[in-house]
């Protein structure tokens, strides 16, 4: 009988990315892969150090897992992993602990599966962690996520990645490349690039800073991938989106109208205090060349409200600033302290009612915008790709410029794409379309 190995993926795509790399190096082991809730032999919990109560939510999923399995040999990796191994190694039922580097490599740690009394710990200094491994995810059999850089050279004062990570170094274009095309065999038709810095590409190509390709020839090389229908930029910072990647994704073949681009405050005193590399003046012109180019795109946006020092003044500022800007939804982020960051040393801290009300504020302009976006879009003809799930009854969709469709289950539209006209806005928010004859693609 085979060993049984399961899988729990906190954060973000990229750690889906990494998760699905390293199933394939258990596979590679005679392991099968089974559910998170099924019976496993071990079981392994790619962690995050940005969600909040990391540790709560570790702790509760090692239960899960002992739940299904006492006697399962359960591991950790990832970022919190790399932060706190001591702290995860402690937890009752946690047998290994990977850092950065490790875990690529885990199956060379499994020996025997015996459980431990206390966590073994392999844990690198981050700075050894400058090495690159290349992964993909597929999701959800519509789309992969395509990992293309990892790490961060930059210092914002509230983020531990640089710690988690280590420095900005990139996959070679050949690599990506031959990645890309393997998931086009597979009949995937959209992937989604990830990296911790993805404007950064090009950097540590070589395993030093020299490099040869830029993020724009990431993209032209990626754009004449045969076999991938879409391919979507998953976050950029603003500094590092260039006016030759937008002009190139306005004419792209492949590359849809979406851009993600973190803000973080509308405030340029507190971008200062985040040591953030723009200002907001910066940001509207990338918004404005963004909607010059294609006044059809969808434009996301990542902030953080409670950042230490974040008057009223400053938060007003920040909400002005987004209500007036031509943008279609945000990503609101509560500050919250993190260790041997600069940032959880500074004064004049928010109290937690004041960041949640804010964060609520946000929110709900978040939706006032994300309805406006999808009302601006009715009457236009968009092509759909189909998601694989039924909820409720209902299929569900993405258009290229990322507006939300549904419409009655359909099996057989499952990971198809389809022209259609968007036609109105449904009581959940969502729109309802009519398809277009005869424009109908495979």
């Amino acid at each position: 009988m085979n060993k049984k190995v399961a899988f729990y993926t906190l954060g973000c795509k990229l750690n889906f990315s990494e998760t699905s790399t390293i199933a394939r190096s258990f596979e590679k082991e005679d392991f099968e892969r089974v559910d998170f809730s099924e019976k496993a032999d071990v079981y392994v919990i790619n962690t995050c150090s940005v969600t909040e109560n990391a540790d709560k939510r570790f702790k509760a999923i090692v239960k899960q897992a002992q739940k299904s399995n006492p006697e399962a040999f359960v591991a950790a990796v990832g970022c919190y992993a790399q932060l706190k191994p001591e702290e995860l190694a402690a937890v009752d039922g946690v047998d290994l602990v990977l850092g950065a580097t490790e875990k690529f490599k885990i199956t060379d740690y499994l020996n025997d599966l015996t459980k431990n009394d206390k966590g073994e710990v392999h844990s690198c200094e981050i700075e050894e962690a400058d090495f690159y491994v290349g992964s993909y995810a597929i999701g959800d059999r519509t789309r992969a996520f395509l990992k293309v850089q990892d790490g961060c050279d930059y210092k914002c004062t509230y983020c531990t990645i640089p710690l988690a990570r280590g420095i900005s170094r990139s996959d070679t274009l050949e690599n990506v490349l031959h990645n890309a095309k393997e998931i086009a065999s597979k009949d995937i038709k959209e992937i989604v690039l990830t990296g911790v810095n993805i404007g950064d590409y090009g950097k540590g190509e070589f395993g030093n800073k020299r490099h040869e390709h830029t993020f724009l020839d990431l993209v032209k090389a990626l754009d004449t991938v045969e076999g991938i229908h879409r391919l979507r930029i998953s976050s950029i910072e603003p500094n590092l989106l260039k006016n030759e990647t937008i002009d190139f994704v306005s004419q792209s073949n492949s590359f849809v109208p979406h851009f993600h681009v973190p803000l973080q405050s509308g405030s340029d005193e507190i971008l200062k205090k985040m040591r953030r590399r723009y200002l907001t003046n910066l940001y509207v012109d990338r918004v404005k060349r963004i909607k010059k180019a294609m006044p059809h795109a969808c434009i996301g946006v990542d902030v953080i409200v409670g950042f230490p020092g974040e008057t009223d003044e400053h938060f007003l500022e920040t909400y002005h600033f987004l209500n007036e800007l031509d943008i279609s939804y945000l990503h609101v982020f509560t500050y919250s302290e993190r260790d041997n960051t600069v940032a959880a040393e500074m004064g004049d801290v928010v109290p937690k009612n004041v960041r949640n009300k804010r964060s609520k504020m946000l929110r709900g302009l978040s939706a006032k915008k994300r309805r406006a976006f999808y009302e601006s879009q009715l009457g236009s003809l968009r092509t759909v790709l189909f998601e694989g799930e039924n909820k409720l009854g209902y299929i569900h969709g993405f258009t290229e410029n990322y507006v939300k469709v549904k419409a009655p289950w359909n099996p057989e539209l499952v990971n198809t794409l389809h022209q259609v006209e968007l036609i109105s806005i449904d009581e959940d928010g969502l729109v309802r379309f009519e398809f277009v004859p005869e424009n109908v693609m495979a």
